[in-house]
């Protein structure tokens, strides 16, 4: 009906997507955990996404954000505004949270739908879902280094620079899952391409280190639930092969 689809990817993690963007509500130790809010019109499906967690919009405690772009803050101020949750991201990219459309991008973005035609049904649908319509929203916890972080489900955060300043990937190690966000994605919206790879300079700050930050991600098998595309499960150190092979147009 809200044409978002919830998805039950790992024990405890339903994924909300559309237009090629995912957020994810992971129930934990504590309550509910939002991992990134995705577009506007996906805030839609997050009651949905709670109850099939057995949980109530009471559960919902924090709202973690891996960076701050406009297709990552969607609908912050809403859960603010209505479930009084609080906001945490890295405090280099607080600006960015609060102001999701002031970001730096290493190429022109009008250059990449002409260059790569299948990104345009991508950009086209994120709009169409309020992409270009989005409210930013002050970080109430600025975290400042890796750690684990005092929230539901108690993520470790892990500094990831490049895509954003801030950028943060969320590893729960006994759940075996990865919270990419867009360090490390299987669709990039700005080519259209798929499997593990680094968003394109369109929407990267510094493609270079968003490169090297790959390997601060942790090693061994996991499930990495990334920003836009499929989860991919398989060896850490395979996706960041793949991801370095692809390069970053």
């Amino acid at each position: 009906m809200s044409g978002v689809d919830t998805t039950l990817v790992a024990d405890g993690v339903v994924r909300l997507h559309a237009a090629a963007t995912e957020c994810y509500v992971v129930r934990g130790k504590g309550g509910v955990l939002l991992v990134d809010a995705g577009l506007p019109a996906m805030w839609l499906a997050v009651d949905e996404a709670v109850r099939m967690l057995g949980a109530g919009p009471r559960d919902v405690k924090a709202l973690v954000l891996t960076h701050g772009h406009f297709d990552h803050v969607g609908f912050a101020r809403r859960a603010v505004s209505t479930l009084g949750v609080d906001v945490w991201a890295h405090e280099a990219d607080a600006r960015i949270v609060a102001h999701p459309y002031r970001y730096a991008h290493g190429r022109p973005r009008s250059w990449y739908p002409l260059r790569h035609p299948r990104s345009i049904p991508v950009l086209t649908a994120m709009a169409a879902k309020g992409a270009l319509r989005v409210h930013g929203v002050r970080t109430t916890h600025p975290v400042r280094s890796d750690g684990v972080l005092d929230v539901p489900a108690r993520p470790h955060a892990i500094h990831t620079p490049g895509h954003t300043d801030g950028h943060l990937v969320l590893h729960l190690p006994d759940r075996g899952l990865l919270f990419t966000g867009d360090a490390l994605v299987t669709l990039d919206p700005y080519t259209g391409r798929t499997g593990p790879r680094v968003v394109a300079r369109a929407g990267t700050a510094d493609a270079e280190a968003a490169l090297a930050s790959l390997d601060r991600l942790p090693i061994g098998v996991h499930t990495i639930l990334p920003g836009h595309g499929d989860p991919w499960t398989g060896d850490v150190r395979e996706a960041v092969r793949q991801a370095r092979a692809a390069g970053v147009p």
